[in-house]
């Protein structure tokens, strides 16, 4: 079966929630043959009702101890773009778009998603972009991230919040 597993990490995120669970976007998982879509919705006040519906299977929970084995069983992960959640999701090898919210001041995850989209890491996009996003990206496209670039990773974050690096 497969599956997309949605993560907001641990803050909140509606507008993600409500978008992923939007008529149109469910739509094109299935165009994309989804059958399970499982959202980690964090401290959100949207709270999609687990459900069945034809083929299609939507699960919902709050928080667990780890998510590491929803990013392990999904053939994609949509994620904010909490640096531990891409960091964890492209560890994992797994296929990410991460969908960056721009209601945030002083948008440091937008920085973040667009130099590892310029990497050929993951796609991005906002909530108002995800339909065409979703339906343009190639996902076999995407390279990994290869072990040994964690460094290089966590000196690029080190830049942009304004951190030096102390020896």
């Amino acid at each position: 079966m497969k599956s997309a597993f949605v993560t907001v990490g641990s803050t909140s995120f509606d507008e993600l929630i409500l978008s992923v669970t939007s008529n149109s976007v469910i739509q094109i998982f299935r165009e994309l043959g989804f059958e399970k879509l499982v959202l980690q919705i964090g401290r959100g006040l949207v709270r999609p009702e687990p459900c069945t519906f034809g083929d299609f299977t939507l699960e919902v929970f709050q928080y667990k101890d780890s998510i590491a084995e929803e990013i392990q069983r999904a053939d994609l992960v949509i994620s904010h773009a909490g640096a531990g959640s891409c960091l964890e999701t492209l560890g994992a090898g797994k296929p990410l778009l991460v969908v960056v919210n721009d209601q945030l001041m002083d948008n440091h995850q937008l920085e973040l998603a667009r130099q590892l989209h310029r990497d050929g890491h993951l796609y991005y996009c906002t909530c108002k972009t995800l339909t065409d996003t979703m339906k343009s990206m190639e996902l076999s496209a995407l390279k990994p991230l290869l072990p040994g670039k964690t460094e290089e990773f966590a000196n690029f974050l080190d830049r942009i919040v304004g951190l030096e690096k102390v020896d």
